[in-house]
């Protein structure tokens, strides 16, 4: 393997302040996880020093195994009971208005979960009916009922990531399945609508720039009207290695193709993640680099 150094335009900001502080007093002392540690999101730093995080619920260890995702993969241990109001009682703390949900996938679960992201959206607008809830759901393995399960909750946003071209898909997410995707996306368009269905993708695996604007058709034709683009950054040498790094200007080419094409919102930069500056996607272009 070659060891790729990192250019310029992906330095982050490490994590200082009170606030960075206060978020992770409240995450350990209530035993939650995160996707910003255990994915290792570049952005954790930038994010728990403005006093925000991105719960991650059901444990963290994936019953998948993606070459792009720095989350741990293998036998998931028993869910706990109390986890929902755990992050009820973080998101007081943290005086939350803009809560993003996300979590490992859990093919061992006969609904894959999804009672569990139900709950916690629930939960959380029970103590607050004002809270935006934003989720990012697996596929729940084609479940339609399970998604119905999440759906019937109202969520603000509901997130699944396409991740990458159809191509990639037996190299980089083996275990998933790209239309299935799009149907997940296309069923949660239906009841939700166009502005309020998400996903994403990550840049710089090795697709060509026609693959990814047919992608970008793809989830338009499901109903998709929130899109997030960024650049993929190989967790450890036993992960997917980095084909390219794609400049900044390329990336603002991307969000105005996008545009173009008839997204409502768009988030597209070297930095950008699917939870980064959850609450600010309506002003996207703030966020494009």
């Amino acid at each position: 393997m070659t060891h790729r150094r990192l250019p310029s335009w992906l330095t982050v900001r490490l994590g200082q302040g009170e606030n960075y502080s206060h978020v992770r007093r409240v995450l350990f002392k209530r035993g939650l996880h995160t996707v910003c540690s255990s994915a290792r999101c570049p952005n954790l730093g930038e994010c728990w020093s403005s006093g925000t995080a991105t719960f991650m619920i059901m444990g963290d260890v994936c019953t998948r195994n993606c070459r792009f995702c720095a989350v741990q993969h293998g036998d998931p241990s028993d869910i706990d009971p109390d986890e929902t109001v755990k992050i009820v009682e973080a998101v007081k703390h943290l005086k939350l208005s803009y809560v993003v949900i996300t979590s490992v996938t859990r093919d061992d679960l006969p609904d894959g979960g999804a009672e569990n992201f139900a709950n916690a959206i629930r939960a959380l607008k029970h103590y607050n009916s004002s809270i935006q809830v934003e989720v990012l759901i697996p596929d729940f393995q084609g479940d339609t009922n399970a998604l119905a399960r999440v759906l019937e909750t109202d969520p603000d946003v509901l997130n699944h990531n396409i991740e990458t071209v159809p191509r990639l898909y037996s190299v980089a997410r083996p275990q998933a399945d790209y239309k299935r995707s799009l149907q997940i996306l296309k069923q949660a368009s239906c009841k939700l609508g166009f502005k309020r269905t998400k996903s994403g993708l990550m840049l710089g695996m090795g697709e060509r720039r026609d693959e990814l604007v047919a992608v970008m058709a793809d989830l338009l034709e499901s109903g998709v009207g929130r899109l997030t683009l960024g650049q993929y950054l190989q967790p450890t040498h036993n992960h997917l290695e980095i084909e390219r790094f794609l400049p900044p200007s390329e990336f603002r080419e991307l969000g105005q193709i996008a545009r173009k094409l008839g997204f409502a919102y768009v988030a597209s930069g070297p930095l950008v993640r699917s939870s980064y500056h959850a609450a600010d996607m309506d002003a996207a272009d703030n966020l494009n680099s």
